[in-house]
C-alpha cells in the first residue's frame, strides 16, 4: 500500500498541469476545430440565391430606364429639327414677302395712275392733268415716308462725301468754299441708311 502513493501524486500533478494550461493553447492545439470553423465563415459570406434574382430585376430595369431616355433623347431630337426647319420657312417667308406691306400702300397710286390714263382726252385740260399729277405725287410721297424714306438735304450745305455726289465744281462769290450751290438729282435715306447720295455742284 505505501509504494502506490507516489503514484497517485504523479498523476494528481499532471492533471493540476493540465489545468493550469491557458485556454488559448488548447485552441491552437486543436486543428480540427480551426478548420471547421474556416469552414462555416466561408459558407456564410456566399449570398443567398435570392440575391442572384435581385440583380436580374435591376439589370431589367435599368435596361427599361436606358430605353425610356433613348426615346426621350429621340424625341427631343426631332422637335428641335421641326424647329429648325419651320425657323428656316419663317426667315425665306419674311424674305420672300418683305415688300409686301410697301406694294400693298402703293395700289391705290396705281390705281389712281390707271384713273388718269382713263380719263377723257377732250374733256381734260393742262391745269386738271397738273393736279392729278400732283394728288398722286404726294400720296406716293405719303407711302415712302411712312416706311422711313427721307429725302437728303443738300442745297446750301457743307458738302458731305456721305450724303452728297460731287458732279461739278463751280466758282462762285456768293457763297463760302465747299458749299453745295446747286442740287442736280435729289438723294434719300432709308432710316439710317443712305439709298442713294445727292448729285450736286460744289463751290471750289
Amino acid at each position: 500500500m505505501s509504494e502506490e502513493k507516489p503514484f497517485v501524486e504523479e498523476r494528481g500533478e499532471q492533471d493540476e498541469s493540465r489545468e493550469k494550461q491557458p485556454a488559448g493553447e488548447e485552441r491552437a492545439m486543436d486543428p480540427q476545430a480551426t478548420e471547421s470553423s474556416g469552414e462555416q465563415s466561408s459558407a456564410e459570406e456566399v449570398p443567398p440565391a435570392g440575391q442572384e434574382v435581385d440583380l436580374a430585376s435591376e439589370l431589367e430595369r435599368y435596361k427599361e430606364l436606358a430605353a425610356e431616355y433613348e426615346n426621350r433623347m429621340l424625341r427631343a431630337l426631332a422637335d428641335m429639327e421641326n424647329m429648325r426647319r419651320r425657323f428656316r420657312k419663317e426667315q425665306e417667308d419674311l424674305s420672300k414677302y418683305a415688300s409686301q406691306k410697301v406694294i400693298e400702300a402703293l395700289l391705290p397710286v396705281l390705281d389712281n395712275f390707271e384713273r388718269a390714263l382713263n380719263a377723257d382726252k377732250e374733256t381734260m385740260t393742262v391745269d386738271s392733268l397738273l393736279q392729278g399729277i400732283q394728288m398722286v405725287y404726294r400720296q406716293m410721297q405719303q407711302v415712302f415716308e411712312q416706311e422711313g424714306l427721307t429725302p437728303i438735304e443738300a442745297q446750301g450745305k457743307p458738302f458731305d462725301p456721305n450724303f452728297h455726289q460731287a458732279v461739278m465744281q463751280v466758282e462762285d462769290d456768293n457763297h463760302e468754299s465747299g458749299i453745295v450751290v446747286e442740287e442736280l438729282q435729289k438723294g434719300y435715306q432709308f432710316k439710317d441708311r443712305v439709298l442713294r447720295p445727292a448729285m450736286v455742284k460744289v463751290n471750289g
